[in-house]
């Protein structure tokens, strides 16, 4: 369920805003437009929203700043300290994209950045297939994330990173599920979402997924 990483974000969490933010070169490029990203992510975003991943409250900040009603998921200790610190009127609860408390309030939006990747293919069907229960009609799936078009294009960006000396960021493009597009096309169209794509970076993709049926 993507928890097999966590000790990897409890270990990052006191660096990780360094990292959105360019301080971090092996990082860099996954970051770069950051901030555009999230806002992709909050203008696509309707008003009751479930956020997984918060990590520390980045995205989860701009949605409420935008006056949206946010419910926050997050499976990492460390991570939600921090997110708690920064936005202390907001609960963050501790679950993940498939294991996650009942929810107090009906949800339109489920939003995400740079979290999905850690499920496994199958579990980011399984993922999916909740999304669509938990879903008022026409909602919305927003997600920023890491994915690639092909499987050479995801060993290109591992190459470069050898060549480049980011051997963490090689080594995380190699453990993690970073996947294929058309696996995430087809896994959304399977729970009758109507799903569309749009790259940030040379790593990043929006994903916009809306319930149709």
């Amino acid at each position: 369920m993507g928890r097999e990483f966590i000790d990897i974000f409890e270990d990052w969490a006191p660096l990780y805003d360094d990292s959105v933010t360019g301080k971090d070169a092996q990082y860099e490029k996954v970051f770069e437009h950051y901030d555009q990203i999230l806002s992709e992510v909050v203008e696509k975003s309707l008003d009751k929203v479930l956020e997984f991943g918060v990590g520390t409250g980045n995205l989860t900040n701009q949605l409420l700043k935008e006056g949206k009603s946010v419910i926050g998921i997050e499976p990492s200790s460390a991570m939600r300290k921090i997110a708690q610190k920064k936005l202390p009127n907001i609960t963050i609860l501790d679950g993940d994209f498939i294991n996650f408390p009942k929810l107090t309030m009906p949800i339109n939006s489920i939003v995400s950045t740079y979290a999905f990747h850690h499920l496994t293919d199958e579990e980011k069907k399984q993922a999916i297939k909740q999304f669509h229960e938990v879903l008022q009609p026409k909602g919305m799936v927003v997600f920023g994330d890491t994915m690639f078009e092909t499987i050479e294009a995801k060993q290109k960006q591992i190459d470069i990173a050898r060549k480049k000396g980011f051997k963490a960021l090689a080594e995380d493009l190699e453990r993690e599920y970073y996947p294929i597009i058309e696996t995430i096309r087809n896994a959304f169209e399977k729970y009758n979402f109507h799903v569309s794509f749009k790259q940030m970076n040379d790593f990043v993709w929006i994903i916009s997924a809306i319930k149709i049926a």
